[in-house]
């Protein structure tokens, strides 16, 4: 699937011109250091699982890490007592951290599982990031 790279802020989407918030990309260092203590463990417990999937771009932006193949296929999201790890899949799952509504958009469900804890990413959430993964195309 094709990419465009965004002339302004260097940004990689799936679609040519795909809005967004033209805003560079913060490095890793950059965005942990003014988020809460919780948050990094908890991204790096997400990030292990991912990348034994295979290429991942980590993409940190000031509302949160996207994690992308050739389009975003999770998003973590600092809040103020837990990380936000979204997620879509071509259904709906249930589980006891999906405390939001699933929202149907274009064919795909889009999950929000609330972490307090890098435990609390049990076999479950690993198996539906790999589903959500696998269904993103690569780049």
């Amino acid at each position: 699937m094709p990419s465009w790279d965004c002339p302004k802020c260097g940004r990689r989407f799936a679609k040519t011109a795909q809005s967004h918030l033209c805003a560079p990309a913060l490095t890793l260092e950059e965005y942990f250091s003014t988020g809460t203590a919780f948050e990094r463990p908890i991204f790096e417990s997400v990030l292990r699982h991912v990348q034994t999937l295979g290429s991942v771009v980590v993409e940190p932006v000031s509302v949160g890490i996207f994690l992308k193949r050739a389009r975003s296929f999770a998003e973590l999201r600092p809040m103020t007592k837990w990380v936000a790890l979204w997620f879509s899949l071509d259904r709906t799952v249930s589980h006891p951290l999906i405390t939001k509504k699933v929202v149907q958009y274009g064919g795909r469900y889009f999950h929000v599982a609330n972490l307090r804890s890098p435990g609390e990413v049990d076999d479950s959430l690993r198996g539906w990031l790999t589903e959500a993964y696998l269904d993103a195309p690569p780049e």
